[in-house]
């Protein structure tokens, strides 16, 4: 069965909805780990105080019976506390009028959607773009991953995201390289990272970028391991699972940049200090003495474990606001300013790996027969032998 997805609802409208199609039946949900990354989510620092209001937890409307998936789609609902403060102005059935149209946004944010977005939709009031393009979408994102996670955990495959840089802050442990390693490191701080020592350094920074008004962005990687080879195809470019990742990644808010393994490096470099030497061993069969290419070769995982990395660029809401253009009067002004963070890179790291979670089961349940987890597990267990040759 082919794994989809959609997401619905705006960010201070009453909730967000999502809709999964494809988990196999017979998986055993833990809902108290969805709502453990969506509080992870909620968490880092940096983090503005719309997360002191909303408190998220997942509603399983439909899929699940008894704690187990039933193989139907599934419906997920995460309410929107803050909903309470909007209820008239994002209504979405009362006629418009003077008291509920208040808050209009008609100066656009650099960076963001609103004036494209805009003038695409022509939508006057540009919260009509905001509202969907805000990065509250992303929590229901966040628990298709959660569950996509918990799928890959039953194939015995595990991956982790984390921060490795700050604005000009590099804060990445070289010598920490497994997930559970990285998970260790990471649940020890606020940021994410595996270098402890960059804690202190980066609260200063973020602290001090939050007093001038301004936001900040920064590098994400994710490492993926046990994935089984040959995920993806060489034969058509829009079956290479490596792009499929690359543009998922980039699907999320404030993404900038996607690479896999040593990434833009790769290109400074001759071909003997980027290939990866291949080798056999009975026990496990063909692997690489080094992962340079990240997992991918011709567009296919090669066994070894995935490295994706993504750029993120700073928050378009600043709340020293840059200039721009009153839609409605066409004079310059300063840019609208809504409640946003000085930096969001550390929940979305987890987004990312959430994302990317997504993007595996993708691959998987359209490789194997995926109706019953039982099926899968067995499927994916034979490839395993079958690939040591």
């Amino acid at each position: 069965m082919t794994f989809t997805y959609l997401t619905a609802g705006e960010s201070h409208g009453p909730q967000l909805t999502g809709i999964i199609e494809g988990i196999p039946a017979g998986l055993k949900l833990d809902v108290a780990q969805i709502n453990a990354a969506l509080a992870d989510r909620q968490r880092g620092y940096g983090r503005g105080n719309r997360q002191k209001i909303e408190h998220d937890q997942v509603q399983i409307l439909g899929g699940v019976r008894h704690g187990v998936t039933l193989g139907s789609p599934i419906t997920l609902v995460i309410q929107n506390r803050d909903h309470a403060h909007w209820s008239a102005i994002m209504d979405p059935t009362a006629p418009a009028t003077p008291e509920n149209t208040t808050r209009q946004v008609t100066r656009p944010r650099p960076g963001h959607a609103d004036l494209v977005g805009g003038l695409k939709y022509r939508h006057a009031d540009m919260r009509n773009v905001l509202e969907r393009s805000s990065a509250r979408e992303t929590a229901m994102r966040v628990a298709i991953g959660n569950i996509c996670e918990q799928l890959l955990a039953a194939l015995d495959i595990h991956l982790v995201g984390y921060v490795r840089q700050i604005g000009p802050v590099l804060a990445e442990d070289p010598t920490v390289t497994t997930v559970k390693a990285i998970k260790a490191q990471t649940a020890a701080n606020d940021l994410r990272i595996t270098d402890a020592s960059q804690v202190a350094t980066l609260h200063t920074l973020i602290d001090d970028t939050r007093r001038a008004g301004d936001t900040l962005g920064g590098l994400i990687r994710v490492v993926v391991e046990n994935m089984p080879a040959g995920l993806g195809s060489y034969i058509s470019w829009d079956t290479k699972l490596d792009g499929k990742l690359a543009a998922a990644v980039m699907g999320i808010n404030a993404m900038k940049g996607v690479s896999i393994g040593d990434g833009f490096a790769a290109a400074t470099r001759p071909g003997s200090q980027v290939m990866d030497p291949i080798a056999y061993d009975p026990a496990q069969g063909y692997y690489r003495t080094s992962n340079h290419l990240g997992g991918f070769e011709g567009g296919m995982t090669n066994g070894m474990p995935l490295v994706i990395n993504a750029a993120m660029k700073p928050i378009p809401t600043l709340y020293k606001a840059l200039p721009t253009v009153d839609t409605t009067t066409k004079e310059a002004k300063k840019a609208n300013v809504e409640r946003s963070d000085t930096t969001a890179i550390v929940p979305a790291a987890l987004v990312v790996e959430n994302v990317v979670a997504i993007e595996l089961v993708k691959a998987l349940t359209d490789a194997f027969a995926s109706d019953n987890l039982a099926r899968l597990q067995d499927q994916v267990t034979a490839w395993r032998q079958e690939l040591r040759g």
